[in-house]
């Protein structure tokens, strides 16, 4: 199966948290996308791996994700080696994905920042010709290159490099995020509180849409930032 769009992330809920808007409007537009999880999110103040896995299926089903899978890499722990390397080329090459969507480059979670530059490195390995990987038959995988990776902004508000009209996808956005009611805002949980769980982290989370929309003319928006430049054929396409 190709995909058009792969978002791989370091956890569980980033996806929805960070850039979902973004896919609900490229589903929309006709584009397949795919989630990828590195890690099962197993050191979280709240929930269990069990559970958060099936709150991602159950938002990757809402948002109409093509596929879901998690590489099962150690939550806080994976390292920039060559196991979790290849782990993240071989997906690259079996699903084809045009651009994939990827950590922020810097953040308070330092998975984030560390899944950034795996997720991009593995991007460059799945091109190369004489790396060799195979698929569960083990059939050999052509190799692959993404044309673009888009780095999601986080937690830390970073400056973006440009940002997607969410506008319409707002209200769908809150509710996948919500589909993770382990992690968010639930008056009625007994668990711990953690940094995401408190009510006034869902209206950080609406606020900053609306903040990384204004400058561009755009109710809600996501930013993103690139590590190369990004060229445009019609001056009348940019906002």
């Amino acid at each position: 199966m190709k995909l058009d769009i792969l978002a791989i992330t370091a956890h569980p809920d980033d996806v929805e948290l960070s850039c979902c808007g973004t896919l609900l409007h490229q589903i929309d537009l006709g584009h397949t996308v795919g989630l990828v999880d590195l890690t099962r999110g197993e050191l979280g103040t709240r929930g269990t791996p069990a559970l958060r896995e099936k709150e991602a299926n159950e938002a990757a089903r809402k948002m109409g994700a093509k596929i879901r899978i998690n590489l099962g890499m150690p939550d806080g722990f994976f390292t920039h080696n060559k196991e979790n390397l290849l782990k993240i080329a071989r997906v690259i090459r079996q699903y084809q994905p045009d651009i994939v969507l990827a950590n922020a480059l810097s953040d308070r979670h330092p998975d984030h920042g560390k899944g950034a530059k795996l997720i991009a490195d593995a991007a460059f390995i799945a091109g190369l010709s004489k790396v060799k990987t195979r698929d569960n038959d083990g059939l050999l995988h052509e190799r692959w290159r993404p044309r673009a990776i888009y780095h999601m902004i986080q937690d830390y508000t970073l400056k973006p490099d440009f940002v997607v009209d969410i506008s319409p996808y707002i209200d769908k956005k809150m509710e996948l995020i919500l589909t993770f009611r382990s992690q968010f805002y639930d008056p009625d949980s007994s668990e711990l509180d953690s940094p995401i769980s408190g009510k006034d982290f869902l209206d950080f989370i609406r606020a900053r849409a609306r903040t990384f929309g204004r400058p561009a003319g755009f109710e809600f928006a996501e930013g993103f930032n690139v590590q190369r430049t990004i060229g445009v054929k019609d001056l009348f396409d940019l906002r």
